[in-house]
């Protein structure tokens, strides 16, 4: 059986404003189940960030993948990230390093909304796996150096970020400090905040009125 106590870990998000289901269920868990993704929901997640919006459509993303059944491209994906994100991430049954090709392919620009382009197939992404059942966690802590290496990634491509993706796990087999970050609740910074009119850091009108 591969059933899961969600009502330990439901944290679905408590929004200002309504937003779609999959959007407020989305987030990051460091507590995996070891049962592996089956290749078609991988291939669907993929397909989604395929699907992205971007600049000239240069589509700059790519994703390395490595799943646990095959343990040594596990084990060389895992090598790449920080320590700290190691003792859960290792759990996971499928890791990924996203990677933005800096220049446009039309002309060898530089292509300044590469990054943020592959964030947007990574959105995608991880709404769709939502929509499958399933969570991912996206890392800034991983060796980019070493990621550059030992997988031979040209000098025109950037690794962007480490993410790990399957289904929830048991929380209580986390250590005391990951545990504690598991149950902490979400927050945001209120639209207030970050939404603005007429000028910088002017609370836009649509907010207050």
């Amino acid at each position: 059986m591969h059933n899961v106590d969600h009502s330990v870990v439901n944290k679905s998000a408590d929004t200002q404003y309504p937003v779609h289901d999959l959007i407020s269920k989305r987030w990051s868990p460091l507590a995996f189940s070891e049962r592996l993704v089956e290749q078609e929901k991988l291939l669907s997640v993929l397909e989604a960030a395929r699907w992205a919006a971007s600049s000239y459509n240069e589509q700059p993303w790519s994703y390395i993948v490595a799943t646990r059944d095959n343990q040594a491209e596990f084990d060389l994906l895992l090598s790449c990230l920080a320590e700290g994100n190691q003792p859960w991430a290792k759990n996971a049954p499928v890791l990924m390093l996203s990677v933005a090709k800096l220049n446009f392919e039309r002309n060898g620009v530089e292509n300044r909304h590469a990054l943020h382009d592959v964030g947007a197939a990574s959105a995608q992404l991880a709404i769709q796996a939502t929509s499958l059942g399933l969570f991912i966690h996206q890392m800034a802590g991983f060796n980019v150096p070493r990621a550059k290496e030992v997988y031979n990634i040209p000098q025109v491509y950037e690794p962007v970020a480490a993410i790990a993706l399957g289904y929830l796990g048991n929380p209580e087999t986390l250590t005391e400090k990951y545990l504690e970050r598991e149950r902490s609740p979400r927050n945001r910074k209120s639209l207030e905040s970050f939404v603005f009119s007429g000028k910088w850091n002017q609370t836009s009108p649509l907010i207050i009125s």
